[in-house]
Formats: C-alpha cells, sequence, structure tokens
C-alpha cells in the first residue's frame, strides 16, 4: 500500500519573518525574553539529542518507558487508525504507537515546522512500514491546523510527546488546548506527555549538567543569530545558568552577560545593550502536577480517560478523550 503525502502550509519565508520578529520583540523589553523554538538547527539538534542521553535528564527514558509499558492499552482503549502527532522531529516515539495500533492500513500525519525532519523522518518510516498511509504536514501547530483527509468513521489518535507543552507559557497553554480540542471530534484522543514538578536542585541539574552540554546548546543559540541576522555575539561573553521559578512552576534557561556589552544585530539594524550581570531567558519549561495538568485539559474540554507516571523520574503520560 505503500504511500506518502506532502503538504506545506507555511509559507517560504515564514522561518525567517518569525525569527525576526521574535527576536526584535525579545530583545527589546524586559527582561529579555525569546523563544526556544530557535535553537533546533542541524547542530542545535544534535546537541539537545546528546541532552536527552544525560544522566541528569530523564525526561525523554521515562517517556519512552512509559510508552514500550502502555502502547498496547493506548492502542485498545483509543482504538485508532489515525495518529495524528504534533512536533513529530525523527517520529522515534510514535514508533512505539504505530506497531501498538498496527501500522497495516494506519494512516500516520507528522506534523512539525522542519520540512527536513518530516522528510527523512518520513522516507524512513513508509520504509519500515510498508502498509502505512503518511501524509506530512509541514504547518505551525500553534495556529488551528487544517489536517489532510482522514477516514471519518475511524477515532483519530493525537500525540503530543516530550513534554513540549511545557514550553508554552501558561497564558498560550489554554488557547493552544482549546484550539486543539476544537479540531478533535467527540470519538478522537489526545495523548500528552508532561515533566513532573520534582526537588529544585534535581530540575536545575536536569537543564545545567555536569558535562556542560546543555551550556554549549544555550549558547549555540548565539552562532544561530550570527549566521541567519548577521549579529555578532560573542559566546565567550555569556553564561550559561539554569533558575527554577517557583511563581510560575518553570525553569528558565538563561544566558547571563558577563560584561556591559552593545551587540550589533545587522539583520534587524538593531544594537542591544546588555549589563553587566544581566540575564537573557532563552526557554522556560513548565513543571507540571498531575492535578494541575488534568485541571488545564479539563478546562480546554478535554477529560482524563488514563493517567500513567513514572514517580522516579518524574514525568507522566495523559491520555485525554474529547467528549
Amino acid at each position: 500500500m505503500r504511500t506518502y503525502g506532502y503538504t506545506d502550509t507555511l509559507p517560504a519565508e515564514h522561518y525567517a519573518r518569525a525569527l525576526r520578529a521574535d527576536i526584535r520583540e525579545g530583545l527589546t523589553r524586559t527582561p529579555k525574553t525569546t523563544e526556544p523554538k530557535w535553537f533546533y538547527d542541524g547542530r542545535g539538534s544534535e546537541l539537545f539529542e546528546q541532552i536527552t542521553q544525560l544522566p541528569e535528564y530523564p525526561v525523554w527514558r521515562a517517556e519512552l518507558g512509559l510508552l514500550l509499558l502502555h502502547a498496547a492499552e493506548i492502542a485498545t482503549r483509543t482504538g485508532a487508525r489515525s495518529l495524528v502527532e504534533l512536533g513529530s522531529g525523527s517520529s522515534t516515539k510514535s514508533k512505539l504507537i504505530l506497531e501498538a495500533l498496527g501500522p497495516n492500513g494506519l494512516h500516520y500525519v507528522p506534523v512539525d515546522v522542519s520540512a527536513d525532519a518530516l522528510h527523512q523522518a518520513g522516507a524512513q518510516l513508509v520504509q519500515d512500514y510498508p502498509g502505512i498511509a503518511l501524509h506530512a504536514l509541514r504547518a505551525d501547530f500553534t495556529v488551528p491546523l487544517a489536517l489532510p483527509e482522514l477516514p471519518d468513521e475511524e477515532p483519530r489518535l493525537f500525540a503530543f510527546l516530550g513534554s513540549t507543552l511545557g514550553n508554552f507559557r501558561r497564558p498560550v497553554r489554554g488557547p493552544f488546548l482549546r484550539a486543539l480540542r476544537g479540531i478533535m471530534r467527540p470519538e478522537d484522543f489526545l495523548l500528552i506527555g508532561a515533566d513532573l514538578v520534582k526537588p529544585e536542585p534535581e530540575m536545575i541539574a536536569a537543564y545545567d549538567d555536569s558535562q556542560e552540554v546543555t551550556a554549549e546548546f544555550d549558547r549555540h543559540l548565539l552562532r544561530i543569530l550570527n549566521r541567519e541576522l548577521d549579529a555578532d555575539f560573542d559566546t565567550d561573553a555569556f553564561d550559561h545558568l539554569s533558575v527554577w521559578n517557583s511563581a510560575e512552576q518553570h525553569i528558565e534557561m538563561r544566558l547571563r552577560s558577563r560584561v556591559e556589552q552593545r551587540v550589533k544585530i545587522r539583520g534587524l539594524d538593531l544594537a542591544v545593550r546588555f549589563e553587566d550581570g544581566e540575564d537573557w531567558i532563552t526557554e522556560s519549561s513548565a513543571k507540571f502536577t498531575t492535578d494541575g495538568l488534568q485541571a488545564e485539559l479539563a478546562a480546554a474540554g478535554l477529560r482524563t480517560d488514563r493517567l500513567w507516571a513514572d514517580t522516579d523520574a518524574g514525568f507522566a503520560l495523559i491520555l485525554a478523550t474529547a467528549h
């Protein structure tokens, strides 16, 4: 049956326009704050893969373990014959769900902003699973999605793994979940992964590891901006640190200026001043309680059907229904 479709809903200049807008707005506010999505060029993705294997960062392994344990139950409870994965990336973990659902005749819609990631993962999946019907969708899933045509009579499973929801700040999460609920039918399900609140030292260590891979990942953003926006950031002029923001319940990755400096961003015709010791928040990663996350889902019209937690690693999977 092997079929492969591809739809690109983003204009050619989407990345460049969005990058310029976010960096201009983020570096002219107080405190300086930008979105974490700009980390992930080729080198950034490699560094993140290294982070997922670090002993201080159990999130990736915990979610994988929960999927290994419960993929069969997820398949049984949902009866899904279509899988829509938001932020699919390499689709590594989704293979467990695909195999549990039964790939022959299954419709799989990976959604990502990276065309390269979609094509690379898609080519491998249709080779590994000849019976799958795969339709890759390049889209920004933070806005309402226009999905390709899927069978009307069969339940769909939406998957949002990797605790990516935590990258959305609190005011954004509610509208995002409501928009997602808006494209779901009563018989559909949502599978979502969430990193849980843990002792503060553990959470800080996960974003400031002893091998300094996360520090390299954080400072790599400066290289990306130098390349993409013709900036003159000095990577040695910033320290990396992680901070637990208890009021907002999230970990902040920050770059702290070592000196008073003025950085030119020629692609924006902008000069940005940093004070000595001034922090730039490059990522905010929310940590949840199971009760709090279920309440957020309920407020968006999503009811928890099953919850599985790895209490040692502090990670949870929630299967929610749209009715």
